[in-house]
């Protein structure tokens, strides 16, 4: 995996570019430094929404910091989004990581 440094520099050439701005929240989250990685996961789904696997790990930094009603939301939201786009996979794992908090 880059490090966060690296995705910094790349996301100068494509500031619009979620991978990177997904990429980015990754890094922050493997860190633990999970505030830092929640904007990164915001900006990556303000920027592509269908991005599935964003809310997924969203929810995860969100777990991580105890906003488990945060996390539930954020969970829903992927659900519906996955559902949209017809993928199966993400909605089965969404919905999979939601039960954990009903």
């Amino acid at each position: 995996m880059p490090t966060i440094e690296q995705l910094v520099s790349l996301r100068a050439a494509s500031p619009d570019d979620p991978f990177l701005m997904y990429g980015l929240a990754m890094a922050y989250a493997k860190d633990d430094q999970h505030d830092e990685a929640l904007g990164w996961f915001d900006q990556c789904l303000a920027t592509d929404p269908e991005y599935c696997y964003a809310y997924y790990h969203k929810a995860r930094s969100l777990e991580s910091l105890r906003r488990l009603d945060d996390a539930a939301v954020v969970l829903r939201a992927g659900i519906e989004q996955a559902k949209t786009q017809g993928e199966a996979h993400a909605e089965m794992e969404l919905k999979v990581f939601l039960e954990e908090f009903e």
